[in-house]
């Protein structure tokens, strides 16, 4: 069956000063396309870098303790999707956050979490990428956020690591390429 293909279908109308203006044509429910149908709860999409050295260790960085996120916490190298393509975030937020080159051709997806950090918080799908090739040596680049980079062994992690950042972890270890955290389990 070939894929289905979702297309915004736009109205053209003209606007007070009698140029043309677009707008989003409504559903058949009267929203616009491209929103939520009625009871769905949008997503946060984050993207995570799973990166490893020559030796087998992983990259993470330990959170500043004025940090919103994960205070003093170990976390992915990650970030927020920003009206953007998912391997194009996570290689911009590479350089951003630590001056890291990757390579986007060389970026696969290694696992995917879904999580909840609280009833009354938006959930979040977490998509946790492995880069064969990448270069530089990471630097603190966003010291308020991070205060530090630190290559760890995936088995053998420090206590304070952000609690999904280490079901994800523990999943590609595992070779699992999905979990869930925080739906009440």
């Amino acid at each position: 069956m070939p894929p289905t293909r979702t297309h915004v279908r736009t109205v053209v109308d003209t606007a007070p000063d009698g140029h043309p203006q677009e707008r989003d044509a409504p559903s058949a429910a009267g929203r616009p396309c491209d929103e939520a149908p009625e009871g769905t709860e949008l997503h946060i999409i984050g993207v995570h870098l799973y990166l490893q050295n020559s030796h087998g260790q992983i990259l993470l960085g330990l959170r500043h303790p004025d940090s919103k996120f994960g205070a003093n916490e170990w976390h992915f190298l990650a970030g927020h999707c920003e009206r953007e393509a998912a391997i194009r975030c996570l290689v911009r937020e590479a350089e951003e956050e630590a001056g890291l080159l990757v390579d986007p051709d060389s970026v696969e997806l290694v696992h995917v979490i879904h999580h909840s950090d609280s009833p009354t918080a938006r959930p979040r799908i977490g998509l946790v990428f492995r880069a064969h090739s990448w270069s530089g040596t990471p630097r603190l680049l966003e010291p308020d956020r991070c205060v530090e980079w630190r290559w760890w062994d995936p088995t053998d992690l420090p206590a304070a690591v952000v609690p999904y950042s280490r079901v994800a972890i523990e999943g590609i270890v595992a070779g699992r390429l999905y979990s869930e955290t925080g739906w009440g389990e």
